[in-house]
């Protein structure tokens, strides 16, 4: 996005009430107060004018009456990556970039930021089980491409992640792949890029990821390609980042109510009895955030499920963080479910949260 640095460029001594008509028609929610020398003094945003307001000071008053005057400000000759990392880092929504003399030369968004951080960020969509538990209707076709109100599964699940800013893909492929890989391409129609991991046989929920030792630095998403969410990937991914984890899982709470009274005691002694109880324990979604490291110890060709990947990660020393994850979710694994998502997914919706 190009900023003309100029049009948010304000004097000091101009009136609150000019400087509204160009904060409200930016679009930016900054502006940048300078002296007579051209030099920033403060910045001015729509909280600093109600807390102005609040005070009893008038919309008449010059901008230097209300303005921020301990703003964050980075020099032009800091690299791009310590700009980011540190906006980033103190959730600074607006960065301006100063030359040796205090003059702006740009301001940075964090939206941008995010944007770019995310469309490199790479993710990693399971797609190679042979869907047993929905024969007959995966006996020609894989899990992933059954339809959903006309529409793969697997296509709203990578449209869902697009729509969160997400444009390099990895999808694991084995059973009945040829349907899937000719489907798909190379991702050209959604814009983005599709790269493929083929099994040349079954390796499991975590197994494939070894086919990606050394081709990714950072933080990948994996999500199960029968899995439909609501799930903020964005959110998700800020989360993991600031838990500094080595890996994520989000999961779910479910509860159970048991048809019985539980009968509480002490050896032969009765204490009492819970009539019914509830039972409340997290499930896992099929969705995680895994570092780079942890791929790495991953042994060639071996089978390995997710749950083993991340138990083994944690005897390992590594840090492994959870994430509660309140919106809709469903994974179609048996004719139920996916019928019931057939009645509740409505994919041009599915994208909102």
């Amino acid at each position: 996005m190009t900023i003309d640095i100029k049009s948010i460029c304000f004097s000091e001594f101009k009136s609150v009430r000019d400087a509204m008509k160009v904060l409200n028609s930016s679009g930016l929610q900054i502006l940048l107060a300078v002296n007579n020398q051209n030099k920033l003094v403060g910045t001015l945003t729509d909280g600093d004018i109600r807390r102005g307001l609040l005070k009893g000071l008038s919309l008449e008053e010059p901008i230097n009456s209300f303005m921020n005057r301990n703003f964050r400000f980075k020099f032009e000759n800091q690299t791009q990556q310590e700009i980011t990392k540190y906006m980033l880092e103190k959730k600074i929504m607006r960065m301006p970039v100063l030359n040796s003399s205090k003059e702006v030369v740009d301001l940075i968004l964090i939206e941008e930021i995010e944007k770019e951080q995310y469309k490199s960020q790479p993710v990693l969509i399971m797609a190679g089980g042979q869907g047993k538990r929905l024969r007959p209707f995966t006996e020609n076709c894989p899990k992933p491409m059954l339809k959903i109100k006309n529409k793969p599964i697997l296509e709203i699940v990578l449209e869902n992640c697009i729509s969160h800013g997400f444009h390099e893909f990895y999808i694991s492929v084995n059973y009945l792949k040829e349907e899937i890989i000719n489907y798909f391409d190379d991702g050209k129609k959604w814009n983005i890029k599709i790269h493929y991991l083929i099994e040349d046989k079954p390796l499991g929920t975590a197994g494939a990821l070894y086919l990606l030792q050394k081709k990714i630095n950072q933080p990948m998403l994996v999500i199960n390609g029968d899995v439909l969410t609501k799930l903020n990937l964005k959110k998700f991914l800020d989360f993991h980042f600031e838990q500094q984890a080595d890996a994520s899982i989000a999961v779910r709470e479910q509860k159970l109510q048991l048809q019985y009274g539980v009968v509480k005691n002490d050896g032969f002694n009765f204490i009492g009895i819970e009539e019914k109880p509830i039972l409340k324990n997290f499930i896992n979604t099929g969705i995680y955030i895994i570092n780079p490291s942890i791929i790495d110890e991953i042994i060639e060709n071996e089978y390995l499920d997710m749950p083993n990947l991340l138990m083994n990660s944690k005897i390992n020393g590594n840090k492994i963080c959870i994430y509660p994850l309140h919106e809709y979710w469903i994974d179609i694994g048996i004719p139920e479910t996916l019928n019931k998502a057939n009645k509740e997914i409505h994919d041009e919706n599915l994208n909102k949260s």
